[in-house]
């Protein structure tokens, strides 16, 4: 992963994102080039600066979509909005959750990327998925073939957004066949920020919604669904297939065994103890570190990845920072009643080594919807575009 940001891997892998988002590393640099300069990245105005650089780099292709769209150059504007998205999404996630600007922020982002998937003419539906007493906003890209075909679930992990996984999968699976639904369940995206809904450790209750909703439509296999998730998604994705046995097969993009344990690591690392600022307390609905905690050693695939009867795929970087390779090991070897368990650790022979594969996203995406396709009859050779 590109070290753009010495001793600063959290801002080295949103930088990371947002070039496999559809940045250009150009424009990037000459704009946030003078946050490397700042002496102390972990305090809140150093979050700051970083959320208007990157605000700043969004606001000027959103300023050149504009004008595109005003002279009539719609793929050219669709293009731009798309970019300009991705820029605000950096600029939301490392932002305090705490502050006014960042909701603003995020609402930018929305309204960029749905005016840039209609100008780009991009084979996507927004769509509501019923869920409890609400819903829960996915996109869904259909397959390039003729239905019913399969699906795949894909929900996220603790910092993510369905934008974001849009600009990195985009369509992979639709050239293999296999239709997309991605989800902002509990705790991510539009859920968490627009609706209030957290995260827990029911995973099975969100992931059988979406099942229940594509068994409506016509254009969907419902004896082929599966899911997805990545990073803490290493959790959500196998318990959700451990109690949702309507769900065909199951794909843990990083593992992540125990919640608990990366929620003590990143504990330790609060620098502000005057302000509680936790990104895991959000996700979580929770006021304090021990209820946040409480919640976290609920969130443990012990004694329930043998619950999983479904095939099972787990990817994960050799030198990822946040969990260790150890994990992912783990998830297989206790999944005993899987049919079908592959694990994948991608190595720096062939890239693909950080958390969730940041430094080379293609390479992963390529794997797990070649492995998916395999399973639930998909098309490896390709179909359409």
């Amino acid at each position: 992963m590109l070290e753009y940001f010495p001793n600063e891997p959290v801002w080295n892998f949103s930088l990371a994102l947002a070039l496999l988002a559809g940045g250009n590393i150009h424009e990037i640099d000459g704009v946030i080039g003078p946050l490397r300069e700042l002496p102390d990245r972990k305090t809140a105005e150093a979050q700051e600066a970083w959320a208007q650089k990157w605000s700043l780099l969004g606001q000027r292709l959103e300023g050149l979509a504009q004008r595109d769209e005003a002279d009539g150059n719609l793929l050219s504007a669709g293009r731009k909005y798309l970019t300009a998205a991705a820029y605000y999404l950096i600029a939301e996630r490392q932002i305090s959750r705490l502050s006014p600007e960042r909701l603003e922020i995020y609402k930018k982002m929305l309204d960029c990327f749905r005016r840039g998937i209609a100008l780009d003419r991009a084979p996507v539906e927004f769509v509501e998925i019923p869920y409890k007493e609400t819903s829960l906003p996915a996109l869904f890209i259909p397959a390039a073939a003729s239905g019913p075909v399969p699906c795949m679930i894909h929900f996220d992990g603790a910092d993510g957004v369905k934008e974001l996984i849009y600009f990195v999968v985009k369509n992979a699976y639709r050239r293999r066949g296999i239709s997309l639904l991605i989800v902002d369940h509990p705790g991510v995206g539009e859920a968490l920020r627009l609706r209030g809904l957290h995260t827990g450790p029911d995973t099975e209750v969100p992931a059988g919604a979406c099942v229940d909703y594509l068994e409506t439509r016509p254009d969907v296999d419902p004896e082929r669904i599966g899911i997805v998730a990545l990073s803490l998604g290493g959790y959500y994705a196998p318990r959700a297939a451990a109690f949702e046995k309507r769900l065909k097969c199951c794909v843990a993009w990083g593992a992540a065994w125990d919640f608990s344990i990366v929620v003590e690591k990143l504990a330790e690392e609060l620098k502000d103890d005057s302000v509680f600022n936790f990104q895991f307390a959000w996700i979580t609905g929770q006021d304090t570190l021990e209820d946040t905690l409480r919640v976290a050693r609920q969130m443990t695939l012990e004694g329930i990845a043998d619950k999983i009867t479904c095939p099972l795929l787990v990817v994960h970087g050799e030198k990822d920072r946040l969990l260790p390779v150890a994990i992912a090991k783990k998830t297989i070897d206790e999944a005993v009643n899987s049919p079908i368990r592959t694990l994948k650790i991608f190595t720096a022979a062939e890239g693909g080594v950080e958390h969730c594969q940041a430094d080379d996203g293609q390479i992963v995406t390529e794997y797990i919807s070649d492995w998916v396709a395999g399973i639930l009859g998909g098309d490896r050779s390709g179909v359409g575009t």
